[in-house]
């Protein structure tokens, strides 16, 4: 049955038609999500079938009784709000009837009818409800504590628990992920599949989508398409509408050839009863456009020459309000090392980010970087930004023409139409941007700016799907050392080969993407937990192979032989060359390579062992 129908819903904005005769329907318990281009019009629709904007045509209808719930994408309060205010600041019906329960109670009116409803229709529960989803979501904080003091992932998690904590018979969310850690992005994406409400979310979360969703809706130059079906299975739906698409404008072409040659022939060979044909030939021209978005094209960049020393990080260490961060970090970044960088929100991640790029000191410890090397830091704020300037100008600062390969180049101007910045908007100065666009700009300019060593924070925030998809086709296409931390799963899985995890205070590697990561956490969780004992009938099978733990000692050592190698390779041929310096006096040299020679053999030792036992 329908919990929620959509007829002919339409809007414009700023003169500019968003959407045109939407028709959706959305039955109980079904999840859909919406995609589309940045600024296509996504959240207003979600904001127009919530009621917070009137459309200018069509209409937008609820099953009676309907309990939802609209969690936007910017979270507001008041400056001196608590976490409790904040929860029962909201117009859903539940928290509306339990607010005005607790007013009557503080201004001594008669509240009996107030808590008859509620006793009737088992509201009490939501207050206790919020408490346990802040709790899952890993929010310790006291429900007195101010709003405006949480941090940005702090007031998106207290928005998400108010939302799940009314049970919602429909739930919209718009871009919830963005500011969340990814165990906390995990535990929505457990609620969404496992809950009965109607759920339509606009995300670019890939996975998201892919798990949750059993529909997609494509907003797509202003209309609405309906896909049954995953992520997956849309974009193969989707694909085969564009070639549709592209054979119907190669058929328009053809026949406008041949109306354009009729109307050079002249006045003479035309009449008046030949005013239908010229307009049908100004129709075909106006639906004539480019089938598959110009953003979709691979580019790559110019790179700067980078040495053979990139970054050492040698036992840093952090500590941040009495909390210490993480400690003893020593790491040898290398040219081609594609890293991955997780953890909870507030572990440290952006902190090691500045601390690397020389933006923040660390405690203890040193950075040490090569001379040749020189970053892209893409940071979550955007600090580099001058609003002064216009897009057009601030693009322009990092090079006249851009270099998409060795071949082909592109002026300033017409790469950022690429990337959604038209022409009207590329006169526009910087301070007069959405968070977003300034956000997406800033994006751009930093891997215009010719590095070596890329460094992106967050950086799918605010991102459609395509120019994230661009930004995957960079990276993998960039030959120099690049480090991302964020919470988009699917990205981290195609742009990373390796993973540095923020955990308890410690930083420590794990060779493989997040998926393998994560399978590698819940296998090791799941040996951990308390073992159901056998029925005394069934012998207890001798266990062979590698356990989880002697799997991961054995890939760590390998590595570990390999770098110790390629260090006693550095050592011999410095003893041949007199005047090295690199590694100390021919003294400490001497000291140094027959250590590492002496940690080589008990390595490959250890290494032999579990080779045999893993070929048992």
């Amino acid at each position: 049955m329908n919990i929620l129908s959509i007829e002919n819903l339409s809007k414009t904005l700023n003169d500019e038609p968003l959407f045109e005769e939407a028709t959706l329907g959305l039955d109980e318990g079904e999840k859909a999500g919406i995609v589309g281009k940045n600024g296509s019009g996504k959240s207003t629709f979600l904001k127009t079938i919530a009621g917070l904007i009137v459309p200018d045509e069509g209409k937008v209808s609820m099953k009676n009784g309907t309990n939802f719930f609209y969690l936007p994408q910017d979270i507001s309060f008041s400056d001196d709000a608590t976490i409790m205010d904040f929860f029962y600041d909201s117009d859903n019906k539940v928290i509306k009837k339990l607010d005005a329960y607790r007013k009557a109670l503080e201004e001594g009116s008669d509240a009996q009818k107030l808590f008859e409803e509620i006793e009737k229709e088992n509201l009490w529960e939501a207050e206790r409800r919020f408490e346990g989803y802040l709790g899952k979501l890993g929010m310790a904080e006291p429900l007195t504590k101010r709003m405006a003091d949480l941090s940005g992932g702090e007031q998106k998690k207290t928005a998400i628990a108010r939302a799940l904590s009314v049970s919602p018979d429909l739930l919209l969310l718009d871009e919830p992920t963005n500011h969340l850690d990814i165990p906390s992005i995990e535990f929505l994406e457990t609620w969404i599949t496992e809950s009965s409400a109607a759920v339509i979310i606009v995300t670019h979360d890939r996975h998201i989508l892919n798990q949750c969703c059993s529909t997609i809706w494509e907003l797509d130059r202003k209309h609405f398409y309906r896909h049954p079906g995953s992520f997956s299975a849309y974009l193969e739906r989707r694909e085969e509408r564009i070639r549709m698409n592209e054979k119907e404008q190669e058929r328009l072409e053809t026949i406008l050839r041949r109306e354009r040659k009729w109307l050079l022939r002249g006045p003479k060979a035309r009449t008046g009863k030949d005013k239908n044909r010229k307009d049908r030939i100004e129709e075909m021209e106006d639906s004539l456009h480019s089938v598959r978005d110009p953003r979709q094209r691979e580019f790559t960049s110019g790179m700067r020459r980078m040495g053979k020393k990139v970054l050492e990080a040698e036992g840093i260490a952090k500590e941040y309000d009495g909390k210490m961060l993480f400690s003893d970090f020593t790491f040898s970044f290398q040219k081609g090392q594609r890293i991955g960088l997780v953890g909870r929100n507030g572990s440290g991640k952006s902190t090691l980010l500045d601390i690397l790029t020389g933006r923040t000191e660390p405690d203890n410890g040193s950075v040490d970087k090569g001379v040749n090397t020189h970053f892209g830091y893409y940071d979550q704020l955007g600090r580099d930004l001058q609003s002064s300037k216009t897009v057009l100008e601030y693009a322009e600062d990092i090079g006249k023409t851009i270099r998409l390969s060795e071949k082909e180049e592109m002026s300033a101007s017409a790469f950022l139409e690429r990337f959604g910045f038209p022409p009207r908007m590329q006169r526009t100065p910087i301070g007069m941007l959405s968070g977003g666009e300034r956000r997406r700009l800033y994006l751009i300019t930093r891997l215009l700016s010719n590095p070596n060593f890329l460094i992106l924070d967050e950086p799918t925030n605010d991102l459609d799907i395509e120019t994230i998809e661009n930004l995957e086709d960079y990276i993998s296409s960039f030959s120099g050392t690049v480090v991302i931390t964020s919470h988009d799963r699917t990205f981290l899985d195609i742009t990373t080969e390796m993973l540095l995890v923020i955990r308890d205070g410690k930083i420590t590697l794990f060779p493989g993407n997040y998926t393998e990561w994560k399978e590698a956490e819940d296998a090791e969780r799941k040996q951990e937990e308390p073992q159901i004992k056998q029925k005394a009938e069934r012998p207890q099978r001798e266990r062979k192979g590698l356990t989880y733990k002697e799997k991961k000692e054995l890939e760590e050592i390998e590595a570990r032989i390999a770098e110790t190698e390629a260090l006693i390779a550095k050592l011999e041929e410095s003893f041949s060359t007199v005047d090295s310096t690199e590694f100390g006096t021919i003294a400490e040299r001497t000291k140094l390579y027959n250590e590492k020679k002496e940690e080589l053999e008990k390595m490959t030792e250890r290494w032999m062992e579990l080779e045999e036992k893993n070929e048992e």
